[in-house]
């Protein structure tokens, strides 16, 4: 019986996390393993307000900064073939794997 790979995958930039996602999919497929996903979770705002320096009198003026992170989740049935080439998937350094392993 095959273990259940959880991949929980996030990342600041939308594009090179679903550029990943693709990857691991079409790798799942082609393998012709079950998978469940990518199943978007809710996107994690970060707003972190500055004051932005007046010249002179006048009214306080606030800076919003936003940064926004992007998650993923995968479920997929795997052996060993499978999570070999899972791992030579090229990640960019912007995007975090986590691989928790369960079992059914």
């Amino acid at each position: 019986m095959p273990a259940i790979v959880r991949l929980r995958i996030w990342s600041t930039d939308i594009n090179n996390l679903n550029y990943v996602v693709s990857q691991i999919v079409e790798i799942a497929k082609r393998a012709g393993v079950r998978i469940r996903g990518p199943v978007p979770l809710p996107t994690k705002r970060l707003v972190v307000p500055t004051l932005r320096p007046t010249h002179g009198e006048g009214s306080k003026v606030w800076d919003k900064w936003e940064l926004r992170i992007h998650k993923r989740l995968i479920d997929i049935e795997a052996d060993e073939h499978v999570m070999r080439q899972i791992m030579r998937v090229r990640v960019p350094e912007n995007v975090y794997i986590e691989i928790e392993l369960r079992r059914r």
